[in-house]
């Protein structure tokens, strides 16, 4: 009897522990499924001006880039990935918004004195991402206008970025080549000394001050049209400026500035979750690499950038690495536009080019209704997430908006924005159906293979940065698919075709698509 009552103790003990056991396995099983999955961090790093051709992983053999290779060939690289717009205020804009640029008459090259061009009411990616828990930044190039059309620079500058989503921003108000010459963080200028205020003015000069028209000697860079007003730092600017001494900036060190400011965001906010839009200002006008660059490249100061801007990012995705949340992070790597070589300045641009294509296969570049114009360099990476390889499928930067409401689980939509998480995770081959393109007012369609262009007023090329605007008294229509490089135009031997193009193209953009503004470079 004691043999079988320690046994029955025994296989009772036994029998309490393999419960709890299970019980507990299953309780923490349940505990696991309940817990939520944690946000990614987001990133978006914005390059300004680089060509679809720019970059190694998209065929460039003249220039090194391993930085952007590595997004590229460690993600989605998208073959047909367009920027909205082939200027810049217009593709931030729309980035920002999920929203057609042509919707708001005022997208356009803006000065840098145009108020700010994202109504404060309107949907952002920071305020989407915001109501989810995320802390917002921007580091780098703005451009969509500040205030309300009469800044004072020495107050504290609102609306900005910070009253349209942003928690966090340090900015340049507009482009390098334009003034105000100054960096802004949070509204207010870094650096600004009371005793001296800023002035800036679009239209005319302040008394005494040289500009780059009338006092060359004063120049080390020699400009080559439109860029002859104000001079800093040796360097002649569109506009003009007076005042502000120890707040303005220096050229060679603007990416070091962007790129510290950028790591020290991550730094601080690494427990997450964050969004940074981080935008780069290279390869733009005025092309001015820190002395580490200088020839690096063998093409002069555009090429110097570009490799400048290749390691920022490697240092940034460093950073990233370093502090643990690199496997945690969605990044997404894209340009505004297509390529420029001479935008205003003599740099060697044109004539180090040698064998290098910024374009690569395609017709046009900045300013452009043709392919070069608009489709860019477009990379979705996300270490062990995304599964990397080449995608065909058309996909906008209008789309990351709905792309990443559905990743952080957000009700919020825009008419325009498609969701195409799936494609930018390298899910699906399913993209866009069609595409409305614009280029300084101008629109034109890209429905499947084809694209057609209206016929618009203007000359074929404009002759200062020597680029093939897209103007033409006829339709044009082309087959991506056998001429990449819109060389045949098939608009008369195919007229059923265009004829189906020209109406959903009038469904989408309307009928009043000829009122367009002649591009003006400034």
């Amino acid at each position: 009897m004691r043999v079988r009552t320690k046994s029955n103790k025994v296989f009772s003990i036994f029998i309490i522990i393999l419960t709890l056991g299970v019980f507990g396995c299953q309780n923490s099983s349940k505990k696991e499924q309940n817990e939520p999955e944690k946000l990614p961090n987001i990133v978006i790093i914005y390059m300004d001006d680089l060509g679809y051709g720019d970059v190694g992983a998209y065929g460039a053999t003249e220039i090194h880039t391993p930085n952007m290779d590595k997004l590229a060939n460690g993600g989605v690289r998208f073959t047909t990935g367009y920027a909205s717009s082939a200027t810049c205020s217009p593709s931030r804009y729309a980035l920002l918004t999920g929203q057609y640029p042509w919707r708001n008459e005022n997208a356009k090259i803006l000065p840098g004195t145009a108020p700010l061009l994202i109504g404060t009411e309107q949907l952002t990616i920071p305020k989407m991402l915001k109501e989810k828990g995320y802390y917002t930044g921007v580091v780098g190039k703005w451009h969509l206008g500040l205030g309300s059309g009469n800044v004072d620079w020495n107050e504290t500058i609102a609306p900005g970025p910070n009253q349209v989503g942003f928690d966090y921003s340090y900015i340049m108000a507009a482009t390098q080549d334009r003034v105000p010459t100054v960096y802004i963080k949070d509204g207010n200028v870094v650096g600004l000394e009371q005793d001296d205020p800023i002035q800036v003015n679009y239209q005319k000069n302040f008394e005494g001050e040289p500009t780059g028209k009338d006092n060359p000697e004063l120049l080390k860079m020699k400009w080559h049209h439109g860029h002859n007003n104000s001079i800093v730092n040796g360097i002649p600017r569109i506009g003009f400026m007076k005042g502000g001494e120890k707040a303005k900036w220096i050229d060679e060190d603007m990416a070091d500035t962007f790129l510290e400011k950028a790591k020290q965001y991550v730094q601080q906010h690494k427990d997450g979750p964050f969004f940074l839009y981080y935008a780069l200002q290279q390869p733009h006008v005025p092309r001015t690499p820190n002395e580490r660059f200088v020839g690096l490249s063998g093409m002069g100061p555009r090429g110097d950038a570009i490799v400048e801007a290749d390691w920022c990012i490697g240092e940034f995705i460093q950073t990233l690495q370093s502090e643990g949340i690199l496997d945690n992070t969605l990044i997404i790597f894209s340009s505004d536009n297509g390529p420029v070589l001479n935008d205003g300045y003599y740099d060697d641009a044109v004539e180090k080019l040698g064998d290098h294509t910024p374009w690569g296969p395609l017709r046009g570049g900045k300013y452009s209704l043709f392919e070069a114009g608009t489709r860019v360099p477009f990379v979705v990476y996300w270490n062990g997430k995304v599964t990397p390889g080449v995608s065909d499928a058309m996909v906008s930067q209008i789309d990351i908006f709905s792309s990443l409401a559905e990743l952080v689980g957000s009700d919020n939509k825009t008419e325009d924005s498609k969701n195409l998480l799936d494609v930018f995770m390298g899910k699906s081959e399913k993209g866009r159906e069609e595409l409305v393109l614009e280029a300084t007012s101008r629109t034109a369609l890209r429905k499947g293979n084809w694209v057609m262009i209206p016929p618009y007023e203007g000359p074929a090329k404009n002759n200062s940065v020597n680029i093939e605007l897209g103007n033409s008294s006829e339709f044009q229509l082309y087959d991506l698919s056998s001429d990449i490089g819109e060389q045949k135009n098939q608009a008369k031997e195919n007229p059923e075709k265009l004829q189906e193009m020209v109406e959903i193209f009038k469904q989408i953009r309307g009928a009043d698509f000829e009122n367009i503004q002649q591009l003006e470079l400034k």
